[in-house]
């Protein structure tokens, strides 16, 4: 029918405007990476990012047909790889170079790890039901988290993840402890989970951070650390009330902290633009 028609071109058009609007977000936040400074001059590439902002919650884009709308998304990309063509090649080289590596460093731990045990697989290793002594076990636990601590610095955020994971399998198999052990195994597991969500963040697994974050809260509920980083994951998916919510409850436990305050202006300028958006394709919709 005429208005399901209607609906389909709204609909393409509203995921040509969210691609845009994600482009221009991903581009503003670059500047405070790596490579930020490979990217053009604060004030001019600022206030391009400014102008393609506006046009999207201006008249003309609100009356945009979806080929209009395509034209813009088209432009806006050709645009950004002109005038980024440095930033957009060298994290794509670093990318490519961090892939090389981690499949040089997995060759070189298959074969340490096989030197070391005489060819036993270290999976075996990982499925032992030694009733190891508490402080051994926390040895083992320790010595896979300071290595993944050591992956994570070098920026190898798959293989930390891999370690965070197997000192938590770890975690698992300790046994009748005292008050003070499960305290100091719970504080464990709980930066295990921390670690592990960082990973993922920095990897763009989102629903991987998110489960991290949650099995973080359920041993602290009230640690800012994983709140922060859920509402950040939330951000990220534009899950923008649910943010909220873990914001102002890091905020009620830690009213200072600079990063979760830089969030919430972030969030709310998100909410802002979503209520403008909405607003227009009722609009549209409704007359």
């Amino acid at each position: 029918t005429a208005m399901s028609r209607r609906d389909v071109e709204l609909l393409r058009k509203d995921e040509f405007r969210n691609q845009i609007e994600a482009h221009v977000l991903e581009l503003r936040s670059a500047r405070h990476s790596k490579h930020g400074s490979l990217l053009p001059s604060s004030e001019e590439f600022s206030s391009y990012l400014d102008g393609v902002d506006d046009w999207l919650f201006s008249e003309e884009c609100d009356e945009a047909s979806c080929e209009r709308m395509e034209e813009e998304w088209d432009a806006v990309r050709s645009k950004t790889r002109e005038t980024c063509g440095k930033y957009f090649a060298a994290t794509k080289a670093e990318a490519e170079e961090k892939d090389r590596e981690m499949e040089r460093e997995a060759r070189a731990a298959a074969a340490e790890a096989a030197a070391a045990s005489g060819g036993e697989n270290d999976d075996e290793a990982d499925h032992d039901t030694r009733r190891l002594p508490t402080k051994r076990r926390m040895e083992i636990v320790l010595k896979n988290k300071n290595e993944a601590n050591e992956l994570f610095s070098d920026g190898n955020y798959r293989h930390a993840a891999a370690r965070y994971a197997k000192a938590l399998t770890h975690c698992a198999k300790f046994f009748d402890l005292s008050p003070e052990e499960e305290r100091e195994v719970r504080d464990t597991k709980l930066s295990l989970h921390l670690n592990m969500a960082l990973c993922y963040i920095k990897l763009e697994k989102l629903d991987n951070a998110y489960l991290s974050c949650d099995e973080a809260l359920k041993l602290d509920g009230k640690s800012v650390k994983a709140l922060y980083r859920r509402a950040t994951v939330r951000y990220q998916k534009r899950k923008f009330e649910d943010a909220v919510k873990d914001l102002k409850e890091a905020e009620s436990l830690a009213p200072d902290d600079k990063a979760v305050k830089k969030l919430q202006v972030l969030v709310d300028k998100q909410m802002e633009k979503q209520k403008k958006k909405e607003k227009a394709m009722a609009k549209k919709m409704f007359g």
